[in-house]
């Protein structure tokens, strides 16, 4: 699976358990705050009672990635066409195009038999369990980050409860996850009518290293955006994400990247039974 989609998906779900540990009220205009314990409660039960009906729905992600040098010069671009689609409430991606052009017979072949496996496991693996990408408990998130700051604003004219978002520095952890989690500062957005994640963005406001700092130490500053809509009336999928990766590989060589997504096409399954006649299953494109 792409950075975009690991990451938003870990990032998000570090925000919506993280979010236990608020249990504040605000005032804002006339009507007060919910409380963020529950409020991230509903959130996250809504979003089960959808996973059916996202395994209903297929779309495309465009995603290009340009290095970087120092001076910000694009130094090269390269750009890949998914197919996205959802087993199990996980979401799955096939590559259709690299740089702009189909993939050839052989690659088309290889890939048919990676995302033959993923969707496998995908069948086999919790809807609560991560596919792919680093995982951790809700109870070690609760000691980890901090939320604060609640309050409402309007996103793309819609109502929106906001909160910050922040690792606890003197947090004690173990593995990639915990200790990346607690390096991490972001705002989430909240539609508050669907209660759904509308948008998100989270940064590294410290230096994380990986394996020790012997492969790469991810740099202050690197940071993701996430959004999300609202399709058809009756579903939140995935609309782009953008974000910009800053680290030092093998304490020699410096890396940036700027990598964004845009996702499109949406369409939906459409099952037809008649009654003596054959049974057609088709696409409606939105």
């Amino acid at each position: 699976m792409h950075r975009c989609n690991r990451l938003s998906k870990f990032v998000v779900g570090i925000v919506a358990v993280v979010a236990v540990r608020s249990a504040l009220w605000g005032q804002t205009g006339q009507a007060p705050l919910p409380d963020i314990h529950e409020l991230m409660r509903e959130v996250q039960e809504h979003q089960k009672k959808l996973d059916q009906v996202r395994e209903n729905y297929t779309y495309t992600s465009y995603q290009v990635v340009q290095d970087v040098d120092g001076n910000g010069q694009v130094k090269k671009t390269e750009s890949t066409e998914y197919e996205d689609f959802f087993v199990n409430g996980h979401v799955i991606e096939r590559k259709v195009k690299f740089n702009d052009k189909p993939l050839d017979e052989g690659a088309q072949r290889k890939e048919t038999e990676r995302v033959t496996k993923l969707v496998e496991k995908a069948e086999k693996t919790p809807r609560d369990k991560p596919l792919e990408g680093p995982s951790i408990s809700v109870s070690r998130l609760l000691d980890i980050m901090d939320v604060r700051n609640e309050r409402r604003e309007l996103y793309r004219g819609d109502p929106t409860i906001v909160f910050d978002f922040v690792g606890r520095k003197d947090a004690k952890t173990h593995g990639f996850a915990e200790d990346a989690s607690k390096k991490l500062q972001g705002t989430l957005w909240i539609n508050e009518a669907d209660r759904q994640v509308a948008h998100l963005e989270v940064s590294f406001i410290e230096n994380f290293r990986m394996v020790g700092g012997l492969v790469a130490t991810v740099q202050k500053g690197s940071n993701f955006r996430f959004d999300q809509a609202k399709v058809n009336g009756e579903i939140w999928l995935p609309t782009g994400a953008e974000g910009t990766m800053q680290a030092r590989v093998l304490l020699l060589k410096n890396f940036r990247q700027h990598f964004r997504e845009r996702c499109y096409d949406y369409q939906r399954f459409k099952v037809e039974a008649h009654p003596e006649k054959e049974t057609k299953i088709g696409v409606e494109r939105r």
